[in-house]
């Protein structure tokens, strides 16, 4: 039993399988090969539809972690990390990297420990997992502290990096949060706010890129959306922070800006240009504030749109 096993009091079973339910085989799959292509499909988006089942069951816990995680954020300092292993890990990057241009979130405020390093997103580097030292020395190298707030993912809920990273991370003050999707997991047991998702025995025992993947896909979109939205990166359903990076989102803004202000499309365009394509400013000045005033707004509003033109005495349309 490694060290980090007898720290947090991991279930001492003689088979594993008792408590990991993603390991264990479900007699109800048993002979799946033999089945029609239909029948196959039919059992594998079954499964799809019990890991969104296991996200609904833990959004209780996932409204906690997320205004936990608002409230140390809401600075200008704290960071996002991501931590994980093989899938869970690359699960981390997917969602964090969609948050620079979707909500113009400050690219050197994420960082992703995945077990392996870069080379993991590409090639299996499976037994970069087990190494406890290496989760500890991610969180140490990036000097992670109170400001920040750390993921840890693991369908399993033991990886040795995963579980050594939050629990450093912890012991340095970050606010952690785990998702695992086993129940008993020591993983849940080393992080402030614990996310299980119980997605059961997979269609293929122990392939957890498929139920479990799904699963934590799906709370990783909820957690990190929402949070967004705390952050006040959304206005009136609209992603008002976006990076305007090719000619589709360009279009969408100028939308925006329409639907916000009720003015014209060459309005927008021109408003957009000279806030140096930032949405925010543009519906400001669109409505009747100067380029200085509505930076000063912006700045002391923290981004919030909506007390902003409160604070400007600016109305919209309806």
């Amino acid at each position: 039993m490694s060290s980090i096993s007898k720290k947090v009091g991991f279930p001492e079973h003689s088979n594993p399988q008792e408590w990991r339910e993603t390991e264990q085989r479900s007699s109800r799959y048993a002979g799946l090969e033999t089945w029609g292509t239909d029948e196959v499909l039919k059992a594998l988006l079954g499964g799809q539809m019990q890991a969104l089942n296991a996200v609904w069951s833990a959004l209780g816990e996932l409204e906690a972690a997320v205004d936990a995680a608002a409230q140390r954020l809401q600075g200008t300092e704290g960071r996002l990390v991501y931590v994980g292993a093989g899938t869970s890990g690359r699960l981390g990057v997917l969602d964090g990297i969609e948050l620079i241009p979707t909500f113009g979130w400050p690219e050197h405020r994420l960082i992703y420990g995945l077990a392996g390093g870069e080379a993991g997103l590409l090639r299996p580097q499976e037994g970069a997992e087990d190494s406890e030292e290496a989760g500890r020395a991610f969180i140490l190298e990036n000097n992670v502290g109170a400001s920040d707030v750390v993921l840890g993912i693991a369908a399993s809920g033991t990886t040795p990096f995963t579980r050594s990273a939050i629990q450093t991370a912890r012991g340095a003050g970050a606010l952690t949060i785990s998702l695992a999707n086993n129940p008993q997991s020591p993983l849940l047991a080393d992080a402030e706010h614990e996310i299980l998702l119980r997605t059961g025995p997979e269609v293929l025992a122990g392939s957890t890129r498929l139920s479990a993947g799904t699963s934590q896909k799906a709370a990783l979109n909820l957690f990190s959306t929402a949070l967004m939205v705390r952050l006040k990166k959304v206005y009136r359903g609209y992603m008002v922070d976006m990076q305007l990076t090719n000619i589709k989102l360009d279009q969408r803004a100028k939308d925006m800006v329409v639907s916000l202000t009720a003015c014209s499309q060459e309005k927008a365009a021109a408003a957009l240009h000279e806030s140096d394509s930032q949405i925010k400013l543009a519906v400001l000045l669109v409505l009747g504030a100067t380029k200085q005033q509505a930076t000063n707004v912006l700045n002391e509003t923290q981004g919030d749109l909506g007390e902003s033109l409160r604070v400007l005495g600016l109305h919209q349309p309806d």
